[in-house]
């Protein structure tokens, strides 16, 4: 896509659960759409088990790499959420218990224990972003975004960030689905891709009841583009179609 310049991410999604299969991601695809509105490119998205040196790593690779790091999972009061521990450690900081989360979680009225006041602490210097559903905060450092694994939570999250997000051109997608086989278009699709490099065009083949064929997508911050794309892409695919159904000439 070519078009302003767009502010990229890497998602870290972190939680033994979600490599043991227990656990269903269900943050990706949210972060992925909300990002596209605000023009932020989403480039990588990884899967960390819990382990300090892992996150640790996998942060100071991302954060020099990328504009925003946003992490879900590990912030709760378990022994498990190690994640706030882990950041602070990437950054060389302490982890210090911050005294307004201290007054958040008070508030909720829940009784203020060890474990619950582990959910307080955050690295020094971090801010805190709000939680409107259960009280606890993530936080943010630098360009590192920590987020709550739990669906819902990490949603109200991410949504109470978008003023301080830097933005780009809003990515417009758009897509149809064609009931052929992806070698049966290849050749005319990398002819459409290749004419219009202001746009992104993916293939991403099914099987249905028995069925197969292909979902196309167009995306890109022009919309008219977007839009004109899809409809040569149409026509071409609705060309195929029609040859494949009429068969091969009579001798």
């Amino acid at each position: 896509m070519t078009g302003q310049d767009h502010p990229t991410a890497c998602v870290l999604l972190i939680g033994n659960e979600l490599l043991s299969g227990k656990t269903q991601d269900a943050n990706l695809k949210f972060l992925a759409n909300e990002m596209s509105k605000l023009g932020i490119r989403l480039e990588e998205a990884r899967v960390i088990r819990d382990d300090i040196d892992a996150i640790v790593a996998n942060v100071n690779e991302c954060r020099a790499r990328y504009t925003y790091v946003f992490t879900t999972g590990g912030i709760g009061p378990t022994h498990d959420d190690i994640t706030a521990e882990a950041v602070a450690k990437a950054f060389d900081v302490e982890l210090v218990v911050d005294p307004e989360a201290v007054v958040r979680l008070k508030h909720y009225g829940k009784e203020l224990n060890e474990a619950r006041l582990k959910m307080a602490r955050v690295p020094e210097g971090a801010t805190l972003i709000d939680n409107p559903i259960s009280a606890a905060p993530g936080f943010r450092i630098e360009n590192v975004f920590v987020l709550a694994g739990v669906p819902p939570i990490a949603h109200a999250m991410f949504a109470s960030l978008e003023p301080v997000l830097r933005r780009g051109a809003t990515i417009h997608s758009r897509s149809t689905e064609v009931p052929l086989r992806e070698g049966d278009f290849a050749l005319e699709l990398e002819k459409i891709a290749r004419a219009h490099p202001e746009v992104e065009i993916g293939s991403y083949p099914f099987a249905r009841d028995g069925r197969y064929g292909a979902s196309l997508v167009v995306r890109g911050t022009d919309l008219a583009a977007v839009e004109s794309v899809l409809a040569e892409i149409k026509q071409t695919m609705a060309k195929l179609i029609a040859s494949r159904e009429a068969g091969p000439p009579r001798p």
